[in-house]
């Protein structure tokens, strides 16, 4: 039997892709979610929203372990085909996520994205600088903590130089990568 290898292949690329677009949020959670209401709604009333399901995307501001459980600060962010906050400079505003067990602030500290799927519960009153703010609260069903990208690795040399130690004979004239090489002429 003649298998014809590029179906195959294609398939396995499908396959691959669409493994490779999952969702960060379950399914159950999703489906819980109203599609029509929007953070600005819940953020001008939250008590008239008290019990629906939302999924928000931010950046962590602050982060603290409470008696209630850990209480994370949120700076709202738009949310990309992924749903990680978008790395832009509009914002709706902020919220809290309160999660119901220990999670360790060293870990999600200041600056991290993250993707919260959770139930409203009303709003809190807390000072924010010289003001008192209104945050959202959520309880949070699942919390997705997206990778910290801020710390990719660096070629341990300039791009277009070579690595230490090679060396190319043709471009003698132009190029020398040791300093002892620059050696001049007598006259």
């Amino acid at each position: 039997m003649r298998v014809k290898w590029a179906g195959c292949a294609i398939i396995l690329i499908a396959m691959l892709f669409v493994m490779g677009c999952a969702p960060v949020i379950s399914k159950p959670v999703r489906d819980q979610v109203d599609k029509n209401l929007t953070f600005r709604e819940v953020f001008k009333d939250p008590e008239a929203h008290k019990g629906s399901v939302v999924v928000w995307a931010g950046v962590i501001i602050d982060a603290k372990n409470t008696q209630e459980g850990t209480l994370i600060e949120i700076l709202q962010k738009p949310a990309d085909f992924f749903g990680a906050p978008e790395e832009a400079d509009t914002t709706e505003g902020r919220f809290l996520v309160l999660y119901p067990s220990y999670l360790d602030v060293a870990v999600y500290n200041k600056g991290r994205g993250v993707t919260v799927g959770g139930e409203v519960e009303g709003k809190r009153i807390m000072p924010l600088g010289e003001i008192q703010y209104a945050y959202p609260v959520v309880i949070a069903k699942e919390i997705y903590l997206w990778p910290d990208t801020t710390k990719e690795r660096l070629a341990p040399y300039p791009y277009p130089y070579y690595p230490w130690g090679w060396y190319d004979p043709f471009w003698r004239p132009w190029y020398y990568p040791y300093p002892y090489d620059r050696v001049r002429p007598r006259r």
